[in-house]
């Protein structure tokens, strides 16, 4: 598992904030043509299947379909960082890092304007913490952990 620093963790923000963006209007966007579809389906259904347009259906299908693919591809390109996409709908972010011999998670959301939480693997967004001084300091070979 890959660790980062808090220094590189920040650095990251404005890259990942982008890229967290992305995959959330693609995601509300698919849930639109999902909604628009469920909508065709019931107008299908009351009208006893007569008057199915097709093209339309496929049309709509294809682009849930690619943003549903875009969703997926920002998705992978935060993982492909070392960074946990924790939720989505939250713009909630957990980077690893090593705290002395321990492996806990800064915690980032966003709109947040800097990485000002940190939290255990088992405590979750409900146990954030603020980071305090340990997370500053330079471990040994004059890096920060």
């Amino acid at each position: 598992m890959k660790t980062f620093t808090l220094d590189e963790a920040q650095a990251l923000l404005p890259l990942l904030e982008s890229l967290l963006k992305r995959a959330i209007q693609d995601k509300q966007s698919a849930d639109e043509v999902e909604a628009s579809l469920s909508e065709m389906a019931r107008r299908i259904y009351l009208s006893g299947g007569m008057k199915v347009d097709s093209a339309a259906v496929a049309q709509k299908r294809a682009e849930m379909d690619g943003h549903l693919r875009r969703v997926r591809e920002n998705l992978a390109e935060i993982d492909a960082i070392g960074v946990q996409v924790k939720d989505l709908d939250a713009g909630l972010l957990d980077f690893p890092y090593r705290l002395e011999d321990e492996i806990v998670l800064l915690c980032w959301r966003l709109g947040e304007p800097a990485i000002e939480h940190w939290h255990t693997l088992d405590a979750g967004f409900k146990g954030r913490q603020p980071v305090d001084e340990r997370f500053r300091r330079p471990a040994a070979g004059g890096r920060p952990n």
